[in-house]
């Protein structure tokens, strides 16, 4: 692979679009960026990605007004004045397959039209979609998310909107969209911090438990769901939003706690037995508790695992995490059902990948979230 998509998109923007976008409509005023799904947005293509909807693609925002008004008739005239190539690539793509989530190829030609992929979309209507806001209400210079709607919406999107880069931006509203996205406000960071530590506490004490009963392989599979929820805990506390499963493991080596907690994990998932893991999980829950207490946003918390309950396995949550987070938030929005059972958001409750990439679940996981005396399920307690 010559060069990795971002780069390439920004050199076609730049070499080729944007002239022709002063030639087409002059009076536009756009922004170009390479934001949005594809690996090449975090950075992480590599040759294997160029077998689809890479290529040289750029997404040209405006308002939703022009978008509307003038966007067919642009991309239609685009068709007619791309080349059919750059830098040795089709600018051709295929149609959207719609069997296969819109798939698209690139497709050499001799000559246009070309079925080009620079989206011109309107700024509001673009993020309104994508995030499942409602389109019309949502304004990106009057943003109208709560706390709740926080939680709704799925880190590995909002990474692919923060991760990316703009090219142009000539009112400056898509950057101050995407700062404003950059990261969770506090106090919904601090209940997905209590939340993970609360996933955390609801089965570091089973891994034991299953291998205990000859469970070797419900042992292996709670540890794995262990060191996954650690490594959640480890974005969170780094202020950094997580990836979809492709590149999870991808981005956390890049964390700063990375290459110190990378080996921790690798020694669990690599055990024999169970009583291997459950001293491997000891030194991941030690390093997590320590790392809590240089956020300083709690007292000092115990940085040391215990056995749970006298029991020869071992546990840290169980020394109150998620209750001494959740004790610093004081927001109304916070409701005692949240207080008493911590779910999380979206991320927390599931990993189904049609559920956090379709944003018409969004509104469902609103009221979800809000109903009253829900309660999440917990360990449970065993003979």
């Amino acid at each position: 692979m010559a060069a990795r998509g971002i780069e390439l998109s920004r050199a076609f923007y730049h070499s080729v679009v944007e002239s022709l976008l002063r030639e087409l409509a002059p009076g536009l005023h756009h922004s170009a960026a390479m934001i949005g799904p594809g690996s090449e947005v975090l950075g992480y293509d590599d040759a294997m990605s160029t077998d689809h909807h890479w290529g040289p693609r750029v997404l040209i925002f405006c308002d939703d007004e022009s978008a509307a008004a003038d966007g067919p008739a642009l991309a239609s005239a685009l068709a007619h004045r791309l080349p059919p190539t750059f830098r040795g690539l089709p600018t051709n793509f295929t149609v959207p397959d719609a069997a296969d989530n819109g798939t698209q190829l690139l497709e050499p030609i001799e000559s246009g039209p070309v079925n080009h992929r620079v989206e011109i979309v309107g700024l509001d209507r673009w993020f309104g979609e994508y995030l499942g806001l409602p389109v019309g209400e949502h304004r990106t210079d009057r943003p109208s998310l709560d706390e709740i709607d926080w939680l709704t919406l799925p880190q590995q999107k909002l990474l692919t909107i923060a991760a990316g880069e703009v090219f142009r931006d000539d009112r400056g509203r898509l950057e101050s969209v995407r700062s404003r996205l950059a990261w969770y406000p506090e106090e919904v960071w601090r209940y997905l911090l209590a939340s993970a530590w609360a996933r955390i506490g609801q089965e570091e004490h089973l891994v034991g438990r299953a291998g205990w009963r000859g469970d070797e392989i419900g042992a292996r599979l709670i540890a794995a769901r262990l060191v996954r929820d650690a490594m959640r805990l480890c974005f969170l506390m780094e202020r950094r939003y997580a990836p979809y499963a492709k590149w999870f493991g991808t981005a956390f080596r890049e964390l700063a706690s990375g290459p110190a907690m990378e080996p921790r994990l690798r020694t669990v998932t690599d055990a024999a037995d169970w009583r291997a893991r459950d001293r491997a999980l000891v030194r991941v829950y030690d390093e997590l508790a320590a790392m809590h207490n240089r956020l300083g946003i709690t007292r000092r918390m115990p940085d040391r695992s215990v056995d749970f309950f006298g029991r020869p396995f071992h546990a840290i949550a169980i020394h109150g995490f998620a209750g001494a987070i959740l004790d610093t938030i004081h927001g109304s929005w916070l409701s005692p059902t949240m207080r008493r059972s911590p779910i999380g958001g979206i991320d927390n409750i599931s990993d189904n990948t049609d559920l956090l990439e379709d944003p018409a679940y969004r509104n469902g996981l609103r009221v979800l979230l809000t109903v009253p005396g829900l309660r999440a399920p917990g360990a449970s307690s065993d003979d």
